[in-house]
């Protein structure tokens, strides 16, 4: 679809929207496509493509609000929608911090050219080579017997918003991803791994055949696990996942969980807790950035900021509503969908590499649990309290010793932060990074 025909349909709402007396309404149009093949064994699984365009409205009465969507965006359709909205909306409740952006914040263009695609959907068949290449590099690894399957896939989508103050813009993107999870096989078990990329231009990729050769290595350094003793040791979480510890920093400063009161952070605006080397950054303007737009979901124009600065957290997450809830201003970081009203939520999140190799934070810690894959996380939200199911490999004075698996650790994040160290190895893999992170001394459930 042009940006001039979308325009067109989010125009005409906006002002079947006026007709319908609302004070102020908002519509976002998404059109999206995705494909993709899974290849198991020598064989092709699936093949699957899809393609769809869907419309959200959104109308204010005073200080009520109501929205709906649809994937049907004729005419017909679309007068019907806004009559829907509008009795919905007049028989909703009252919330006070209901109402769009300041105008005065709006973005305005030309926006800025943030790469995020090379809008260059493969044919199936290229995919299917991709797939088969993946796995073909993984099997080769000796060890490895078997193979869960391999993917390759494509997608890109557009998104076009506008709002009764004037407000039109277009931002979008694309990805390729490539992946394999295979298993291998010794005297004492099978052991499972895996290996992915994404990037939103397939020249940054790695190679099937990279990505599927370190697959089938992962699998294979997994094998003859042994089970630890319970104890309290110093805990490494490799870079693969260490990036699940940012996120959950970035569940507790959403704009919507400190309103509400539900984070263990909602007291700590404006206090340190990481350790002062630490920066962990946001920022809605990285080329190519799997987390990068020209605006947000209000259309406000955001700027990059440093979520810990020193250590010290500076800023919630924030879209207008929450901002007007908390007595703060809106930094931009709402998020829109078809179906509600805006959120919140961060761009690209990533914590700033430190000095140290992860070879450095081995030796250091001496001896402990170097975490690799993990599964089941849970956190109470309200205070911090964090465990989860995890294999890796043991470590003592530096270096590894063998694998480990079928153990939990648990902490508390506050805990964990403040004792962060973090490493130089930091590679972007999608919206939310981090290096390898020394986290401290944490409980091991083993044996």
């Amino acid at each position: 679809m042009k940006a001039s025909d979308a325009q067109s349909v989010l125009q005409s709402v906006l002002d079947a929207a006026r007709r319908a007396g609302a004070d102020a309404a908002d519509a976002v149009l998404y059109h999206a496509v995705s494909s993709g093949v899974s290849y198991r064994l020598g064989n092709l699984e699936d093949v699957e493509r899809s393609e769809g365009l869907d419309l959200g409205v959104r109308l204010m009465f005073g200080k009520r609000q109501a929205s709906v969507s649809t994937t049907d965006i004729s005419k017909s359709e679309l007068a019907a929608l806004v009559e829907r909205c509008a009795a919905m909306a007049k028989a909703a409740p009252e919330d006070p911090y209901v109402g769009l952006a300041p105008a005065t914040r709006l973005a305005k263009p030309p926006f800025p050219d943030l790469d995020l695609g090379d809008y260059a959907e493969p044919a199936t068949e290229v995919l299917k080579e991709r797939a088969r290449a993946c796995e073909e590099a993984a099997l080769a690894i000796e060890g490895v017997v078997n193979s869960s399957g391999a993917g390759a896939s494509y997608g890109e989508g557009r998104k076009w918003f506008a709002t009764s103050d004037g407000f039109f813009g277009e931002s979008g993107g694309s990805h390729h991803s490539i992946s394999a999870s295979v298993i291998a096989q010794d005297a004492n078990g099978m052991e499972t791994d895996y290996d992915y990329d994404s990037k939103t231009h397939l020249a940054d990729c790695r190679s099937p055949e990279e990505i599927g050769r370190r697959a089938g290595e992962r699998t294979v350094e997994r094998l003859s696990p042994k089970r630890v003793k319970s104890q309290t040791a110093p805990v490494i979480f490799d870079k693969r996942l260490s990036n699940s510890l940012v996120g959950h920093l970035s569940g507790a400063v959403n704009g919507g969980a400190i309103a509400r009161g539900v984070s263990f952070l909602k007291n700590k605006l404006g206090e340190r807790i990481f350790p002062a080397d630490v920066t962990i950054v946001d920022d809605p303007f990285i080329k190519r950035g799997h987390g990068s737009r020209p605006f947000d979901g209000e259309g406000v124009r955001a700027e990059a900021f440093d979520l810990i600065d020193d250590g010290v957290l500076t800023q919630w997450f924030l879209n207008s509503a929450q901002a007007r809830q908390l007595k703060l201003e809106t930094n931009g970081r709402a998020t829109r969908g078809v179906s509600g009203g805006p959120g919140s939520g961060s761009t690209n999140l990533y914590m700033k590499a430190g000095a140290k190799t992860p070879a450095d934070l081995l030796n250091d810690a001496g001896t402990g649990l170097l975490v690799t894959d993990m599964f089941g996380p849970q956190v109470n939200t309200n205070t911090g309290d964090y465990s989860v199911g995890c294999s890796g490999f043991w470590f003592e004075n530096g270096e590894r010793r063998h694998p480990v698996s079928e153990i939990t650790i648990a902490g508390n994040l506050l805990t964990m932060f403040g004792g962060l160290i973090a490493a130089d190895d930091l590679e972007f893999r999608g919206s939310i990074n981090a290096p390898s992170l020394f986290v401290g001394a944490m409980t091991i459930a083993g044996d």
